[in-house]
Formats: structure tokens, sequence, C-alpha cells
């Protein structure tokens, strides 16, 4: 099997506030989902966040679950993992189409997802890029949910240059003490 071509990786973000992170994995094959989840856990910790993980059937439920806890908690981010093995007929295409359209269009809308959803054609592909000590895709989806908190946090904190002001900076009501000199 030939071996992975090089490339660039991204410092590890760091953060002033604690970054929560809900991992959602579907574990249909249950030792490459393993990996998977070690590797983002590994990759969570090493960035000084938390973790919290949810399994699901398959990997097309992933993105509804992302979505639910996305309305009903508070997490930071999302790490979205399983994988999806070509077989005999084309479910693969619809199960990976429809998974990471969903998870982009999320992402789209603000939500910060790291998609380690593996799409492969066979058993030793998807083994070698769940493997913590190999391609760790799952600690490399955990990163990438990692650097968009860190983008997140970093533009939502932002108060001046690009975009407009709130409008509560510009209008003072009348009895508003808030820059009234006291006597």
């Amino acid at each position: 099997m030939a071996t992975a071509e090089q490339h660039y990786i991204l410092d590890r973000p760091s953060f002033d506030k604690p970054v929560k992170i809900l991992i959602v994995v579907a574990p249909y094959y249950k030792d490459i989902a393993d990996n998977l989840v070690a590797g983002a856990k590994a990759e969570i910790e090493a960035a000084g966040g938390t973790w919290d993980l949810i399994e699901v059937p398959g990997a097309l439920e992933v993105p509804t679950a992302i979505s639910i806890a996305d309305r009903l908690s508070n997490f930071d981010g999302y790490v979205a993992l399983g994988c999806v093995i070509r077989g005999e007929t084309t479910h693969y295409e619809t199960v990976c189409n429809d998974s990471s359209r969903a998870i982009q269009l999320m992402g789209l809308n603000g939500l910060c997802i790291g998609n380690g959803i593996l799409t492969v054609e066979n058993r030793p592909q998807a083994e070698v890029r769940a493997d913590v000590n190999d391609q760790n895709k799952g600690g490399g989806a955990a990163a990438a949910a990692l650097h968009l908190v860190a983008l997140s946090r970093k533009w939502a904190s932002a108060s001046k240059g690009v975009g407009f002001k709130s409008i509560s900076d510009s209008i003072k009501l009348a009895g508003d003490t808030k820059d009234t000199p006291t006597a």
C-alpha cells in the first residue's frame, strides 16, 4: 500500500476559556470507529479541551445528532466520525454525499464541525486512515473543529473594524446615566 503524501498541519490552537466538544460517532465498523474516537479525544485533550461522546446508528444520523445537540446544548464545536466503505449498491454514494452535504451546510451556518467520516473503497484504506499512529483522521477532524472554534472566538470578540456596530452603541436614551458624570 502506498504511503500518504506529507502535508502541512497547522499548529494546535490555544484557548483562554475552556473548549467543550461533542464527538458524534457512527460505530458501524466498531474497530475503525474506536480508533477515530481515540484520535479525536487525544487531540481535544492536548488542546486543553473537554469532550462528550455520543453514538448514532450510521453516518446519515451524525448530522442530525449534531443539529439536535446544537439546538439543545452548549457545545463549542463538534467532531463527526464514522466510516462508509463502498459496497455493491449506490447506497454508498447516498450516504457519503448526504452526510457530507448536511455537515457542510451546518458549517456554513456557523457550526464548528470537523468532519472525520471516512469514505473509502475498502477496509484496509479505512484502517490506515483511522489508525492513531498513521493518518489519524479522527485527530485531524478534532483539530479542524478546534481551529474553527478558535476562529469563531476570535471574530466574536472583535469590536471594531469591518462590519456594523450594534445600534445600542450609538444611541443614548433620556435618563441614561452611563456617560453622565457624577457630582
